[in-house]
């Protein structure tokens, strides 16, 4: 496994993964489809939350089982915990350090959150 680290755009959120990522998901639902971003699940043990828990504001809709985390200030969605598996994390390949390689050499998968009988 690698070490990824990521952060918010401007800094105050820092993270750390283990990982090999070779896929990476969309999700068309109506919050991913705001946001914009790819997603990678992650195992707890695999997930460092380095600094910043003071800088991060949470964001739960609908059911309230999903957990959308961003930074205060930059409001930058960092990770979460999605509503499909709240055993893991799902963070935004996006805001890690080497996005450009990592996503030239994984696949892109797509996800039908829009489906989804509880994204409203």
């Amino acid at each position: 496994m690698q070490t990824y680290r990521g952060s918010c755009h401007c800094g105050s959120v820092v993270f750390q993964i283990e990982a090999e990522i070779d896929q990476v998901s969309i999700c068309d639902c109506s919050i991913c489809c705001k946001k914009g971003i790819l997603h990678y699940p992650v195992q707890d043990k695999h997930f460092t939350l380095i600094e910043g828990r003071e800088s991060l504001s949470l964001y739960q809709f609908g059911t309230h089982e999903a957990s959308h985390w961003f930074c205060n200030y930059c409001g930058i969605h960092t990770f979460g915990r999605p509503r499909m598996d709240p055993s893991r994390y799902t963070v935004n390949v996006r805001c890690l350090d080497d996005f450009d390689n990592i996503v030239e050499n994984a696949n892109e998968k797509s996800f039908n959150g829009k489906q989804h009988p509880l994204d409203r």
